[in-house]
């Protein structure tokens, strides 16, 4: 199911107005991500980026070219291991939190 720009533009209007909201959807994306549904959470990590710092910036705080964060960040993107948790490191910074990996009870 194709997600509809209307339901984009109600994502990005949500965090602007609710920081926690925006909190939960980065940690979200890299949840999925770590859970081994990496084309989900590329898809939530694109959105997040979209609504916050956007790709111009990102590219500039990571010395990378916007278009190819949003090469990265695409349905056919394979971003590696340093450019990824490199912008994790930065959408954290900006975010201002720090996540951290936990071993779940089981």
């Amino acid at each position: 199911m194709a997600v509809t720009k209307g339901f984009k533009e109600l994502v990005q209007r949500r965090v602007a107005k609710d920081p926690e909201f925006a909190t939960a959807l980065l940690r979200e994306g890299i949840d999925t991500m770590l859970t081994g549904d990496v084309d989900t959470g590329k898809a939530i990590l694109r959105d997040y980026i979209k609504a916050t710092v956007g790709f111009g910036k990102l590219g500039e705080a990571t010395d990378t070219p916007p278009k190819s964060l949003i090469r990265m960040f695409g349905p056919r993107g394979n971003p590696q291991a340093r450019n990824l948790f490199g912008i994790i490191g930065y959408l954290q910074q900006q975010a201002g939190i720090e996540l951290h990996v936990a071993v779940a009870p089981r």
